[in-house]
């Protein structure tokens, strides 16, 4: 699902160029953010911190919002009202306004592709500390040459990308052959 141009400034998930699941960058636009955390509040009243720790949850890792970025988009949404704060001595409590939740339904499209751009992430994220399980095991020269192969693979496939239909079958072809022969053992 495409996010919101007007939302966004077109530029897509995580300040990449848009739709992948998994870009290049690390960070949310400001607008996007702002969706996210009220999309949050509206499940359920958060402290910042608890934002920043669900947010890193449910991206598996792959996105932790630091303080810096958080606080200043949750003030930015106290002040032109679309949340609103309850002091529980020395921490605060974020809710949703009414008109936080006019603006979320308004971008409800945007706001539910961030969280299943997240959900998606955090699903891969699963996925790769999976497949490496085990890898730190190994003693560090074969640890270093296995990422060393890895990262040179990933370079080659990246320096394919827009390739034509005859290489992309050549490429597929040689991973499925190479995938065969690590399952071999």
């Amino acid at each position: 699902m495409a996010a919101d141009p007007a939302v966004t400034g077109g530029r897509g998930f995580f300040g990449g160029g848009g739709g992948g699941d998994l870009p290049g960058a690390r960070r949310l636009g400001a607008a996007e953010l702002q969706l996210l955390i009220l999309a949050l509040l509206e499940e359920q009243a958060r402290h910042g911190y608890e934002l920043i720790k669900t947010i890193e949850e449910r991206s598996g890792g792959f996105y932790s919002p630091s303080p810096g970025v958080i606080y200043p988009a949750l003030t930015f949404l106290e002040e032109i009202g679309q949340a609103r704060v309850q002091q529980e001595g020395t921490r605060k409590l974020y809710h949703v306004t009414a008109d936080g939740r006019s603006h979320l339904a308004a971008h409800r499209a945007t706001a539910d592709a961030i969280l299943d751009a997240l959900s998606r992430i955090g699903g891969r994220m699963d996925d790769v500390r999976d497949a490496f399980a085990g890898l730190d095991e190994l003693d560090n020269a074969a640890s270093d040459e296995f990422h060393r192969a890895r990262h040179a693979l990933k370079r080659a496939l990246h320096r394919k990308r827009g390739c034509d239909a005859a290489e992309a079958r050549r490429i597929a072809a040689i991973l499925a052959r190479a995938t065969a022969e690590i399952l071999r053992r």
